[in-house]
């Protein structure tokens, strides 16, 4: 079968050839349909994230996607069931993380990461997976089933910032977005259409005319440009905020948050940025946090019942939307241009095959 899979760090993605993989017991085997791109993957590409499978020398990539059951192989799965995979497995043994039904919580070296971190991922035409790591996703939502992994990525940051609050009455009015890359722009999404959040704000670095800043807009958000309004100075130019979603990775806007948070306001961190050291006022971070009620949290990955409220909230997205972020689906053939970067692309998935009579 074909697989793209990568060295890290030395180059650019390839399609090989690599043996069908057999289900072991209560594993079912799996077509794939469609995975997603996004920026983990070229920082994998880049060797900047992640690391090979034991005994490997190159890692098949992808994390985001949907497929078709081929054999149930005596699992509660249906063959012909549509199904998006979870990312974290186990390294070889269990865990307490696991055993709860929390892997998103495990530390490093207590989990894999498929595609991303010691396991292979589902850029292959068939991959394998134990059933409790396979949601099913119903048929009409299948061509879209590659969003519900980033899609679920948010929905525990928006879990965990509604916990550090829930010991009063906190119902966010105000939203700021760091980033208009494809998971700002999911999330931007969720706040406009599925939370209701009544003020958004995105912020990025693009100029006006790139389409990512045309969707911020259309969703009725307000688009913030760092190059002008530093994260730090956005209440004075606009107005402080209750919920600050950070996915940029850039290290500096970690703290920049709290300046941006309006009292009793929530900043969630995301991005993982490269070593960087720069100057901060500890003092008066430490003060904002302590006498206006702030909190900063890190969050990363995402468990099944993640997934499973992703694919609720991508029914609930608006058409017009998803067809204006996913700029480009392509074949196998045609992989390389899934990868590629330009003015005109905001999300890609490579389809390595399409149900009978297609999406």
């Amino acid at each position: 079968m074909k697989a793209i899979a990568v060295e890290p760090g030395a180059g650019e993605p390839s399609l090989v050839e690599r043996p069908r993989p057999e289900p072991e017991p209560g594993e079912a085997l799996v077509r794939t349909l469609r995975v997603g791109i996004d920026g983990t993957d070229h920082e994998v590409i880049a060797g900047h994230h992640g690391n090979l499978p034991a005994g490997a020398d190159r890692l098949v990539l992808g994390h985001e996607a949907v497929g078709v059951v081929e054999e149930p192989n005596g699992t509660d799965l249906d063959a012909g069931e549509f199904v998006v995979p979870t990312v974290r497995r186990p390294p070889g043994r269990s865990n307490e993380f696991f055993e709860r039904g929390e892997p998103d919580m495990a530390p490093e070296d207590e989990y894999f990461e498929r595609g991303i971190v010691g396991a292979h991922g589902f850029m292959a035409e068939y991959v394998t997976s134990p059933a409790e790591y396979l949601v099913s996703i119903p048929p009409e939502l299948a061509e879209l089933g590659f969003l519900v992994e980033p899609i679920s990525i948010t929905e525990k940051a928006i879990e965990h910032a509604v916990a550090t609050r829930s010991a009063f009455d906190w119902t966010p009015e105000t939203a700021l977005v760091l980033g208009n890359g494809p998971l700002g722009l999911l999330t931007l999404a969720m706040f406009e259409s599925v939370l209701d959040i009544d003020r958004t704000y995105c912020l990025g670095r693009r100029d006006r005319s790139h389409p990512t800043v045309e969707l911020v807009e259309d969703l009725g958000a307000t688009y913030v440009d760092s190059r002008e309004t530093p994260v730090s100075e956005i209440p004075d130019a606009h107005e402080a905020v209750d919920l600050v979603y950070e996915a940029t990775g850039h290290a500096k806007h970690a703290f920049e948050t709290v300046d941006a948070l309006a009292p009793n306001g929530v900043g969630v961190l995301l991005g993982v940025p490269e070593p960087w050291e720069f100057e901060v006022d500890g003092g008066r971070l430490h003060r904002e946090l302590v006498l206006h009620n702030k909190a900063l949290l890190g969050t990363v990955n995402s468990h099944r019942g993640h997934f499973e409220a992703a694919i609720d909230t991508l029914s609930q997205l608006p058409e017009w939307f998803t067809d204006e972020l996913v700029t480009g689906v392509y074949d196998l053939g045609e992989y390389t241009e899934a990868f590629k970067n330009g003015d005109d692309v905001v999300k890609t998935a490579v389809e390595f095959d399409a149900p009978a009579g297609g999406f």
